[in-house]
């Protein structure tokens, strides 16, 4: 009986560590992104059978698998702790408002009571571009840019837009938009990318990643990114702009009904700043309320 516990707590070490591994190697192969969407459950697993290999005297590959299954979730963990907010913050509001939206109303009020700097949204329909989108203030900036079945990206602002410094690529899902904020211009960009391997994200990043390399000054970004804060592909992103994403990072849409939240669409800002999480209000996503520092503020 023991034998036999053994070499199953073995097997399942090494393939819940072979998917641990694979994680982290997302610069390698697109494959390693969409293993790091499921590391948590696959660092809990290696920590089980850790546990199963300690309770047979397999002290040693005991600890290989329970270390390596911390080394994994502690940063994970370190994430859900929320930040300090900054003192002197800007508002902005995230949200894929879901093309098939069944009633805006919910989301108008928001919007309302939140009364935000900046708001970007993605999935942006016929349906909810004339109920939502356009329901924003008037004096707001905009730009609505096409992508895909689905509806487009927007971007919208409070403070006026640097005049010509807009980007729209049709089909890219990147809509940017330099404004005027207090502390000076800055860039403003709603992002929806595909989902990863084998999927379309991978060569959908290589385009957008350009893009925001050839943006000058502070770059604020509200997505639905379909990934994981620290997969390769966030890290990518977060170079190219010069920003990081804000936590503390949760859940924000369900992948199995209530069993498996994953936290994919993010806010990132150079200065830092805090994430609060809004309900759902009808998308299949929840929103996003992230207070931001900006340069020169």
């Amino acid at each position: 009986m023991r034998m036999a516990i053994l070499w199953i707590g073995q097997l399942l070490a090494l393939g819940f560590g072979l998917g641990v591994l694979g994680g982290f190697a997302g610069a390698l192969h697109p494959m390693g992104d969409s293993l790091a969407v499921f590391r948590m459950w696959l660092a809990l697993g290696l920590l089980g059978s850790g546990v199963v290999l300690l309770a047979v005297s397999a002290r040693v590959w005991a600890t290989l698998a329970m270390g390596l299954g911390a080394f994994a979730l502690v940063p994970i963990w370190l994430g859900w702790l929320a930040p300090p907010s900054p003192e002197e913050a800007l508002i902005l509001y995230q949200k894929n408002l879901l093309y098939a939206l069944d009633d805006p109303a919910p989301i108008r009020a928001e919007l309302r009571q939140v009364d935000p700097d900046f708001v970007t949204f993605q999935e942006v329909s016929t349906a909810n571009e004339a109920a939502i989108f356009d329901t924003l203030p008037e004096d707001y900036a905009r730009l609505l840019c096409p992508f895909a079945a689905v509806g487009g990206v927007a971007v919208a602002s409070r403070f006026p837009e640097v005049e010509g410094q807009s980007l729209c690529i049709e089909g890219l899902g990147l809509a940017a938009m330099q404004v005027e904020a207090p502390g000076g211009p800055v860039w403003l960009v709603s992002i929806h990318l595909h989902w990863p391997w084998p999927h379309g994200q991978a060569d959908q990043l290589d385009q957008i990643l350009p893009v925001l390399e050839g943006l000058e000054g502070p770059v604020l970004i509200g997505g639905d990114f379909n990934m994981v804060p620290w997969s390769h592909a966030l890290g990518q992103v977060m170079r190219a702009s010069g920003s990081a994403v804000l936590g503390p990072t949760q859940g924000t849409r369900a992948l199995i009904e209530e069993w498996v939240d994953l936290p994919i669409d993010h806010v990132l800002a150079p200065e830092g700043g805090q994430v609060t999480y809004r309900p759902q209000f009808g998308s299949d996503h929840a929103g996003l309320l992230a207070r931001v520092g900006l340069p020169g503020q």
